[in-house]
């Protein structure tokens, strides 16, 4: 702890500071706790996104080999033209949120092409859908953990820092005020019987 100013001037900064950080307090381990319970509910998500997401990959495994067809090319309209996403605050963060992939519109001849690749197409953007919501996710998940982190560093201070720190710089300037006024009264009484004794010899000369 810093050297502090054995004052009245100094006894009510601390006081005042002391009344902040117990006021702050609270907030910072309520959001610590939203932080805490959104991280919970986003990587529970995340393992279920992924679970699907591995599911789909395993079906299209099955008939995979009709993409080697040498005449046939899909390529471009899985390719996600752009990813939607927004926004949504937790505990005052923002946070990504998934809305939708764009893709290119697929034009082809209805007649010359084999009738499995409108199955191939929407198959596929459904897989690569998934995996852009995966990481929106992720990367919400990395937002709040970063967050969560900071916050529980400031909780920590003011718990186990700044709280006691004010509580100890007080708890010292009250004992040397306390002091101060118990030897400033010890002063008066001595400085009085002075003045007495001082008279009673005049009175007696």
């Amino acid at each position: 702890m810093a050297k502090i100013k054995l004052t009245k001037g100094e006894l009510k900064r601390q006081r005042d500071a002391l009344a902040q950080y117990q006021r702050y307090l609270p907030t910072l381990q309520l959001k610590k706790q939203q932080l805490q319970m959104e991280i919970l509910k986003e990587t529970g998500n995340l393992e279920k996104k992924k679970k699907e997401e591995y599911e789909k990959r395993n079906y299209i495994e099955t008939w995979a080999g009709f993409l080697s067809d040498p005449g046939v090319s899909v390529r471009k309209w899985v390719m996600p033209k752009e990813v939607i996403t927004g926004r949504k605050n937790i505990a005052g963060t923002d946070l990504p949120v998934f809305k939708r992939v764009q893709f290119e519109e697929a034009e082809y001849d209805l007649f010359l092409t084999p009738l499995w690749v409108d199955n191939a197409v929407e198959e596929l953007k459904n897989l690569v859908l998934m995996r852009e919501e995966i990481a929106v996710i992720k990367e919400g998940v990395k937002i709040l953990r970063q967050e969560l982190r900071v916050t529980t560093q400031r909780v920590n201070l003011f718990e186990k820092i700044k709280i006691p720190e004010a509580q100890e710089a007080i708890r010292l300037i009250k004992i040397y005020l306390g002091d101060q006024t118990t030897n400033a009264v010890g002063r008066s009484k001595m400085a009085k019987k002075k003045i007495e004794a001082l008279l009673t010899v005049g009175v007696k000369a």
